[in-house]
């Protein structure tokens, strides 16, 4: 007789808090295929509703920080993964991440949740805690704190994590391809053990497992140590690019580094600072216990080289599952659209365009959802530069986080310096600005018909200022607007009647 898959009810349940980021958003796939069921928990659930796993899974509205949200979100909880933190939110993100662990903790022992899984960071051996960098500092507080509550609870240590679109990976990518001569800061000599995002995956749905009076860290590594030097020079072989001639100098402070891979890769300052921080010590696993209980397989862990050609593959084959900017941006506005209708009111400036298209709606649906990225924003290339730039010295995203997908988009990805809020695949794409401005600022493409049913580009940038700096801001770029968003709405329009017709099934 057939076996059926047994029943939500009747599958353990597992709670994944930061789904819309990096690791959360692959975690829930990879539970589901091992027959959890699964819940999420987001700030903007929203966000995954276009994840291929989303209908199989339950979204719950909620932040860490909100007691009630979190024990509403633990009801019925067997396994709960931690897998969200506070750094780039600002000087206090230590606090912040303190107080949600607190939170957490309490809410599920009250809940009587079964286990706590927490992804935290590889620290130094030898290193008192008070002198590690801010970032993992915090990481090993979380880890503490989760370990006191009560519940029995399992700390996966990691260091550089390696596959497609996360952050470690990217950085290491652009500094390697785009450098073959650079000089470095000194860390790039420091010792690390780096590990496949698959092996963090299988070690943390192999942790739901764990026998209840587990409870303790456990050191994760590939099977590779490697200074980053080393790291940057195997990329490069993998990658089929000459050998890197690098120096390494001790002037390049831990800001001045964030700086500077923030000018030469996409990942802002923000991150790249507690990146490049967290390199300052050695960070090589002490033991490898996990294996107890999560069994190393043939080929596990993937070695290093393996794990680079994996990614690589992944990024050629546009297969990124998520990346490291999936997540909200900290401080990035989230506010509504203005014609929501809790939409607190105010003054909005609108730039309103509109083109007929001699295409297929299909032919000009493809290239607006194809915007961004290598495709770039189809008007002056300068001018879009110039302001990705800007935002870089601001310390802001800029332009160069590019696209997940080159083809396709969905809810929450991240897009150059804008969030895809809103997607009706053939009609609309909203996106929300996540660039530093003295306001909140989106920008609508759509695809309709005229009352004569011919194609229709319909553009829309709305702005609504904060204060007199956004006013003033809005006066003084305007006049730009012809020229960049009337640019747009030609050039769009133009690349789609140009488009070959797709042949045919």
């Amino acid at each position: 007789m057939a076996q059926t898959e047994p029943s939500p009810a009747a599958r353990p349940l597992a709670l994944v808090t930061g789904a819309t980021g990096y690791i959360g958003g692959r975690l829930a796939p990879e539970l589901l295929a091992a027959g959890y069921a699964v819940r999420t928990l987001a700030r903007s659930p929203e966000k995954l509703r276009d994840h291929p796993w989303a209908g199989r899974t339950e979204a719950c509205r909620g932040d860490v920080t909100d007691a009630a949200s979190v024990r509403a979100a633990l009801d019925g909880v067997d396994t709960a993964y931690y897998l969200v933190h506070a750094i780039g939110t600002g000087r206090d993100f230590e606090e912040t991440d303190r107080r949600a662990a607190r939170i957490f903790a309490e809410q599920a022992r009250a809940a009587g949740v079964r286990r706590l899984v927490y992804l935290g960071g590889l620290t130094p051996d030898g290193v008192p805690q008070q002198e590690l960098s801010p970032h993992l500092r915090s990481r090993a507080e979380v880890a503490d704190i989760l370990l006191a509550s009560g519940v029995p609870t399992a700390v996966l240590r990691a260091a550089v994590i390696i596959g497609s679109g996360s952050a470690s990976f990217e950085m290491l990518r652009y500094l390697a391809e785009r450098l073959p001569v650079m000089v470095t800061p000194s860390w790039v000599r420091t010792r690390i053990q780096p590990i496949a995002i698959r092996d963090v995956l299988r070690y943390l749905v192999g942790c739901a497992g764990l026998p209840d009076d587990v409870s303790r860290a456990f050191d994760i590594g590939g099977p590779d140590v490697l200074t980053y030097r080393d790291m940057m020079q195997r990329y490069a072989r993998v990658a089929g690019l000459p050998e890197r001639l690098i120096l390494p100098v001790p002037m390049l402070t831990p800001g001045l580094s964030s700086r500077w891979v923030g000018l030469v890769t996409p990942v802002p300052g923000a991150l790249a600072r507690p990146l490049a921080e967290s390199l300052r010590h050695e960070v090589v696993c002490q033991e490898h216990d996990i294996a107890r209980y999560v069994p190393d397989q043939p080929g596990r862990p993937i070695p290093f080289d393996d794990a680079l050609d994996l990614a690589l593959r992944r990024i050629r084959e546009a297969e990124v599952a998520t990346r490291w900017s999936s997540a909200a941006v900290p401080g990035a506005p989230s506010d509504p659209l203005p014609t929501d209708p809790d939409w607190a009111g105010g003054s909005l400036y609108t730039d309103r365009r509109a083109r007929r298209v001699d295409a297929a709606p299909e032919a000009l649906w493809r290239v607006v959802e194809g915007i961004g990225g290598e495709h770039g924003w189809y008007s002056s290339g300068l001018a879009w530069a110039a302001r990705g730039w800007l935002d870089r010295i601001v310390g802001g995203v800029g332009l160069r986080r590019g696209r997940r997908d080159a083809g396709r988009l969905r809810v929450g990805d991240a897009l150059d310096f804008w969030r895809v809020e809103e997607i009706v695949p053939g009609r609309l794409l909203r996106l929300r600005a996540e660039m530093r401005l003295p306001g909140l600022a989106w920008l609508e493409l759509a695809v309709g018909h005229d009352t004569h049913g011919r194609t229709v580009y319909c553009q829309r940038a709305l702005f609504h200022p904060h204060g007199l700096a956004g006013h003033a801001y809005w006066r003084a770029v305007s006049p730009f607007h012809a020229a960049v968003f009337g640019g747009m709405a030609r050039n769009i329009a133009r690349t789609a009647e140009m488009a070959p017709e797709p042949p045919a099934p």
